[in-house]
């Protein structure tokens, strides 16, 4: 009310108080009359003749209640409004740089925005700076003077070094001693924010910094002494796995790299622990947990088991141009992950093709042996063409897993072909015997939010050194294979698919049953399985995917392949065309291509085209 009177009236306070209770007791006298009425009315309506004590003081109680609403009213609708200025006009704009608050709802947050302007001040570097006064101008506003007095630029930070690395402080500062380093006093706070950061992953989960003994260095500089407020380092004594008890407790080690005795830091537990997701066979339920006690520390993992066993098949089907009849082929895929908790892998393939091509295939993976850094693989391959010759392949590696995504092995490998004609009409097709040692090397990265492409991204190779033995004649060979794809995610419903994959063999001499075999859907599509023979080849698979749903995709198909066959001395380019879809089913993942293959000079025929199916099922 006396805000309202000032405007319009210059009075004094005095004159404004005067005022303001004659106005109180007129509206109380007002209301006053109106309340005796209602209970006059009210006494006579339930037929009292007389007014009780009772009745009295709920009157007076009544009337004091509405006065103090009025009145609360009024106080409430104040606001305090805060003006902070310098000694001079150039101190007030460093001052009102800072965007202080400027309206309060009473005087103790007011007195708590000063107290903060205090520390920004010299957070800036004035650090003499002082309150002159903080005087009530009127009933609203409020003026607070600071004296800035002179800025420093400049901190020299004494400390421990054996408490701080040299190293972390070198990362921050390009001017360090053996007993203190410089910086800029706006820098500090982040710096000492730093390393803080760096001491608590150090195994310091609790400590904090502290600058003591500030004062000033010189005319231009300060100086102030870097303490910790908790030294003792503490390490992992104990990690339990929640849910998934029985997880392999040689992944910790050395997967995730989270041991007993290592240095804590609560950062480099949750970034670990994230490589779980490229793990098939388990998850994180929720992050990671610690329970520190005086003098223990256990982390505690929560994860689940998830289904990872699968099984994968293709059925494949064209008009056959000799017979003009419909022929078909397949395979079969087994790939049992995890069921005895070891991390342990085994894969069979069974592959039955058009060309009366039968291939067996074994895989056994265990990685960590014996509580160890290295992993074994063992593989089996037989193949058999017709009745012309068989192909014996037995390998095994050792590996490293360098990190979630990385692995790399050596190995050796032993290869053995028999020639099954009666009659030896083709001088390519012997019996020989090969010994290889390979270097291989695979990096993986897992989108696993994807149910439809869960991984998307692909190198690996294999490389492999040795000599080929037939007709008492050795020669040296190279193989290599190679296996390449990305998916370029442009938005949640559109990506671009691109692999590309080859094999090859160098020599100086080729026979027919070691060169290598490609075509089909695992390769170029649009071609019976395994029909090309080369001792070179390399293959393009593209495709443009949108996805409808989270369980419906479909794609375009442009694929391209060069090889070389050095026995019949051609060489040839060859392409495919092609549409297809995938449905994620309760059975599996449904993948359905149709493409039609023809090399460079081949004019397009229909009756080329092959349908192929695949379903690939967890469980």
């Amino acid at each position: 009310m006396s805000q309202i009177f000032r405007q319009i009236f210059p009075i004094s306070s005095l004159k404004i108080l005067a005022i303001t209770s004659a106005i109180s007791v007129f509206f109380a006298s007002i209301l006053k009359k109106l309340i005796k009425n209602i209970y006059t009315a009210f006494y006579i309506q339930i037929g009292i003749t007389h007014k009780s004590t009772t009745l009295k003081t709920l009157k007076i109680a009544t009337i004091y209640l509405i006065l103090s609403s009025v009145n609360l009213t009024f106080i409430n609708a104040q606001h305090l409004n805060l003006i902070i200025k310098g000694s001079d006009s150039l101190e007030t704009i460093v001052i009102d740089s800072l965007n202080y608050k400027k309206k309060f709802s009473d005087f103790k947050s007011l007195k708590s925005e000063i107290e903060s302007l205090h520390l920004k001040l010299q957070k800036l570097g004035y650090i003499e700076n002082k309150l002159i006064s903080n005087a009530k101008k009127n009933d609203s506003i409020y003026v607070a003077k600071f004296s800035l007095n002179k800025k420093y630029y400049t901190i020299y930070i004494y400390y421990d070094k054996n408490l701080f690395s040299k190293e972390i402080l070198e990362s921050i500062s390009d001017k360090v001693t053996t007993e203190y380093f410089i910086t800029t006093i706006l820098k500090t706070e982040d710096i000492l924010n730093y390393i803080n950061s760096k001491i608590v992953d150090d195994g310091q989960p609790f400590a904090s910094l502290k600058l003591v003994n500030l004062k000033k260095k010189d005319d231009t500089n300060i100086q102030a002494e870097l303490i910790i407020s908790e030294d003792k380092k503490r390490s992992i004594d104990n990690i339990i796995v929640k849910g998934y008890e029985n997880f392999p407790k040689s992944y910790l080690k050395h997967f995730l790299k989270i041991r007993n005795k290592d240095a804590f830091s609560l950062n480099y537990i949750k970034d670990k622990t994230e490589a779980l997701n490229s793990l098939p066979f388990a998850s994180q339920i929720k992050p990671p947990e610690i329970l520190f006690t005086k003098d223990s520390t256990t982390v505690y993992l929560y994860l689940e088991k998830t289904k990872s066993n699968n099984f994968d098949g293709f059925l494949g089907f064209g008009t056959n141009e000799t017979t003009n009849k419909i022929e078909f082929d397949g395979y079969l895929n087994l790939n049992l992950i995890n069921n005895l908790n070891y991390g342990e892998s085994f894969n069979l393939v069974y592959k039955s093709d058009e060309n009366e091509q039968k291939t067996f295939e074994v895989n056994f993976n265990l990685p960590y042996i014996f509580g160890s850094a290295i992993g074994t693989e063992f593989a089996l391959n037989i193949f058999k063409k017709d009745s012309t010759f068989t192909t014996v392949n037995q390998s095994a590696n050792l590996f490293y897993q360098i990190n979630d995504k990385q692995k790399i092995g050596l190995g050796i490998e032993g290869i053995q072909s028999n020639n099954l004609l009666d009659d030896n009409l083709t001088e390519t097709i012997q019996d020989y015997n090969s010994v290889f040692y390979n270097l291989n090397y695979e990096y993986i990265k897992i989108q696993k939010y994807n149910l439809l492409f869960p991984i998307n991204f692909v190198f690996a190779f294999r490389i492999g050194l040795g000599n080929r033995n037939f007709e008492s004649t050795s020669e040296k060979q190279m193989l290599f294979n190679f296996n390449t794809f990305k998916i370029f995610n442009l938005n949640t419903k559109n990506s671009i698919y691109l692999r590309i994959n080859g094999a090859g063999i160098n020599s100086d001499n080729f026979l027919t049953n070691e060169l290598v075999r490609f075509g089909g859907i695992k390769s170029i599509r649009g071609f019976e399985e395994n029909s090309l023979i080369a001792s070179l080849y390399s293959v393009l698979n593209t495709e443009y995917r949108y996805q409808l749903n989270n369980n419906i995709y479909i794609h375009t198909i442009f694929d391209a392949t060069y090889f070389e066959n050095e026995i019949t001395k051609t060489k040839e380019k060859l392409f495919a065309f092609g549409l297809g879809f995938g449905i994620n089913t309760k059975a599996g993942l449904l993948k359905f291509n149709y493409a039609n293959g023809k090399s460079k000079n081949q004019k397009f025929k229909l009756s080329d085209s092959k349908i192929h199916l695949s379903l690939s099922t967890i469980f």
